[in-house]
């Protein structure tokens, strides 16, 4: 599930080295040597280029565009070339458009950065075929490998698809702010099986800790931390819920309900950082729009007067509750409040299925488990 456009929602860690010296009941002599002031320098320039090869954890900024989309730095080749991505938790797999890619954003707005093969040195041929389709369309391409890196970490070996023609994406993505984007779901819905950028940061001993954490800020930018939480983000403790699918990152959802009345029990939602809404199966969606005064209009989103009271709506999440106040569910263009809630019906056996987007990440720190497979969630400092 991806996407970061309103209206547009795609159905698309070197461990810390540590070392203790222990000397009990004893006196020891150290005799001192003069070193010379070259070999020091040498040395201590070889401790930073140990330091820099001993992160266990990093930070990418995520830049925020309106509320509306939300995207990092990755980087592929050598020497490295810089792509703005979604990180998206409701996907599996990284590309980027190719140097040669047909309808990837236009010459002034929404202009793409492209990978350049010819220019990496660590480039190494695939060229298999790589298709995925998304709710507006396909997107395809071919499968490459390269170095890669995230939040300064390195990955050896990437597979990735450069995109050729990206026009199922139609003008979300011609004038979107990202390049491409990254999955951070589960190698199980990867295409080809092909293992995920963090999967292999973490394979390959970069990080030391399987985890990865949003904050996602409020008309402001955010921060993804790779490799573990940031405890200055949030307030209070991490409460764990375990995953009922190990494929998106898929809970059990108690409860929706508004201003204490229940619209929805027993069903299950996806954590997704790519999508910006919430989506829920359109029936409730629909009474839920009612509660709140909401009125369908013509593009059947839901309008709100921007001055009403509202009501909250709550997650029950494993015995939890999860409150978004009025404020966090209406999104304002001009002098129009949209509700921030589609109505989105996935069909058994997947369904039915709520997607808790961007605007529940906001109000909530959200740290993805890999490794245990669990998701945490926080109330997020503002």
């Amino acid at each position: 599930m991806g996407s970061n456009l309103f209206l547009f929602i795609m159905l698309f860690k070197v461990t810390t080295l540590a070392s203790v010296l222990a000397v009990a009941s004893a006196v020891i002599t150290v005799p001192l040597q003069r070193m010379e002031n070259e070999e020091f320098i040498e040395q201590v320039r070889s401790g930073f280029k140990l330091m820099s090869t001993l992160q266990d954890s990093g930070d990418i900024v995520i830049k925020n565009y309106q509320n509306a989309q939300y995207y990092g730095e990755v980087t592929v080749g050598t020497p490295a070339q810089s792509f703005n991505v979604i990180y998206d938790t409701g996907s599996s797999n990284l590309w980027v458009p190719a140097k040669d890619c047909s309808n990837c954003g236009g010459k002034f707005i929404g202009k793409k950065n492209k990978y350049d093969r010819e220019a990496s040195s660590s480039y190494v041929v695939d060229d298999a075929p790589f298709a995925i389709q998304y709710g507006s369309g396909p997107v395809s391409g071919n499968w490459s490998v390269d170095a890669a890196s995230m939040a300064g970490l390195p990955i050896e070996g990437q597979r990735f698809a450069e995109v050729k023609d990206a026009s199922g994406l139609g003008a979300a993505y011609s004038a979107g702010k990202f390049d491409g984007i990254l999955g951070l779901a589960f190698d199980s819905i990867s295409i080809d099986n092909t293992p995920t950028p963090f999967k292999n940061l973490i394979d390959q001993g970069q990080v030391d800790k399987g985890i990865f954490s949003f904050y996602l800020a409020n008309d402001k930018d955010g921060v993804l931390t790779i490799g573990g939480t940031d405890e200055t983000k949030y307030d209070g403790d991490l409460t764990w819920v375990p995953l009922s699918s190990a494929t998106y990152w898929e809970i059990a959802l108690d409860d929706v309900s508004a201003d204490g009345t229940q619209y929805d029990s027993s069903t299950s939602a996806i954590v997704d950082s790519g999508t910006s809404l919430l989506t829920g199966p359109t029936a409730t969606v629909k009474k839920l729009a009612a509660a709140v005064g909401a009125k369908a209009n013509f593009a059947g989103e839901y309008i709100v007067d921007c001055d009403a009271e509202l009501p909250e709506l709550t997650f029950t999440i494993a015995g939890a509750e999860y409150t978004l106040a009025g404020e966090d569910y209406l999104i304002k263009s001009g002098t129009t409040c949209l509700f921030a809630i589609m109505g989105m019906d996935i069909p058994r056996p997947a369904g039915p299925l709520w997607i808790l987007g961007d605007v529940f990440m906001r109000k909530y720190y959200t740290a993805f488990d890999y490794e245990n497979e669990q998701v945490g969630f926080a109330p997020a400092k503002a």
